[in-house]
């Protein structure tokens, strides 16, 4: 976060995103905010809480395409919920706490990663002696008769090299070792034990592992695979990574990261927003915010981790607001989302963009697909005003869904050229598609329309 200013942070948003400048602008303010108030000293930090934002627009405008870069942007724990999957204490659904829970899993998955790659140089090398070890002694299988006090303490024994080791022995050794580091025996196939995954029971949505449940008291059972050298030398360096690491210090870290700088994306807030008083749905809905707000506002959930603060994490909620109103959310949570960004219906020239711009473009990933069976695309500028004037026609004439209409229309223009393409005795081929092409090959909703007859 330090090296990311606002202005670089909305030029990283616009290679994916057209348009939307005000919503980029206050996620990218929000976001140095983070950085900022690490720096000041603690105890005004304590008293600096963060402007959760509120986005409103039409779908497919970007609201969560904004969310998905953040997640690659930032180097914080972030998560994405959708509003709609959560009920009120009570219902059966999931509870917007598991909100905090799920945020502290990526957590500390993400502590964890940066923990492996510090000791992976140290991992890989003790993997490697290992998988010589199982080459020079294939292991064995685990004796079903008795057990052992490792197997009660659910430990599993690494094979180790023969202490006395023949000069025969220790001589193949190093030809092996040899051999795996010239990549010569990545084909082979040898036995390791590797431990079977705890088996998960489902709670109101939440998957929970029985290990985690007794408390790891019950031991892990492992069985023997048989696999090729590449895919054991990865799952040894796994193995080894695991023992190098101290959970305890990833687990209290992560909890740290996600009170200080967590990011939780609310979307379809709109849905959960009741606009009329009585009973059903509507009353559900706004126990759903009731729920939710005790979290914007500052709380703690218990997690299996422990107990964690969400008084300093970033919500950002997004809604498109076509039938529910703003001020159908509860007073108190709309209070919790001060900061509220309207984002634009998307305009022809905005589809135009949409079309050769960003570095995602459905034109470079139809051309990237199609190449692959030797048909090479080219879209001249004349189609693209096509596509684009289809898409705007499109979203005003039936529902506007936005940016998404394209996928409609690419699936449509080109699905002949992808049925056909692959065949075996085609050669490589170019194809130029122009304006002409695009207008003969829509039809339907997505048909361009000439607007010049309604001209008076």
């Amino acid at each position: 976060m330090a090296e990311l200013t606002p202005r670089q942070i909305v030029r990283e948003l616009d290679r994916y995103i057209i348009g939307q400048a005000e919503a980029k602008k206050s996620v990218a303010i929000a976001l140095r905010n983070r950085y900022r108030r690490s720096m000041v000293e603690e105890s005004m930090r304590d008293e600096i809480s963060p402007k959760n934002i509120l986005m409103i627009g039409p779908t497919g405008v970007g609201k969560t395409e904004i969310a998905r870069r953040l997640a690659k942007l930032v180097a914080a724990p972030f998560i994405k919920v959708e509003a709609t999957k959560f009920t009120e204490v009570g219902y059966v659904g999931r509870d917007v706490e598991s909100i905090i829970r799920d945020l502290v899993e990526n957590a500390i998955r993400m502590v964890k990663d940066e923990h492996v790659r510090r000791v992976e140089p140290r991992a890989r090398v003790i993997a490697e002696d290992r998988l010589v070890s199982l080459l020079v002694h294939p292991q064995k299988k685990p004796s079903s008769q008795g057990m052992s006090l490792d197997f009660l303490l659910g430990r599993t024994r690494s094979p180790q090299p023969v202490e006395d080791e023949t000069p025969e022995v220790g001589g193949k050794r190093e030809e092996l070792r040899q051999q795996l580091m010239r990549g010569e025996l990545e084909d082979m196939e040898i036995e390791v034990e590797v431990e079977e995954a705890a088996p998960t029971l489902d709670v109101g949505g939440n998957s929970i592992s029985l290990g985690d449940m007794m408390g790891n008291m019950m031991p892990r059972k492992t069985r023997m695979r048989r696999m090729k050298v590449r895919e054991a030398r990865r799952i040894l360096e796994g193995q080894e990574s695991d023992k190098l690491i101290d959970m305890d210090a990833v687990h209290e870290e992560a909890i740290q990261r996600a009170e200080q700088h967590g990011i939780v994306f609310i979307d379809e807030i709109d849905k959960i927003a009741g606009h009329r008083a009585g009973s059903g749905p509507d009353v559900s809905r706004e126990g759903v915010q009731r729920d939710i707000l005790p979290i914007v506002e500052g709380s703690v959930v218990n997690t299996k981790y422990g107990p964690v603060k969400t008084d300093y994490m970033l919500f950002i909620a997004a809604g498109a607001f076509h039938v529910a109103k703003v001020s159908d959310l509860i007073p108190e949570l709309q209070g919790r989302f001060p900061v509220h960004v309207r984002l634009q219906s998307l305009t022809r020239e905005d589809f135009q963009s949409i079309l050769t711009q960003p570095d995602n473009a459905l034109t470079l990933q139809y051309k990237a697909l199609l190449a692959v069976d030797n048909v090479m695309l080219d879209f001249e500028q004349s189609a693209i005003e096509a596509i684009a004037d289809a898409a705007f026609t499109a979203n005003e004439t039936a529902e506007d869904i936005g940016a998404r209409r394209l996928h409609a229309v690419f699936e449509q223009l080109l699905e002949d050229i992808s049925f056909n393409a692959g065949d075996p005795d085609m050669p490589p081929i170019q194809l130029a598609i122009n304006g002409d092409y695009v207008r003969s090959h829509l039809s339907g909703e997505n048909k361009p329309q000439d607007t010049r007859k309604y001209i008076l």
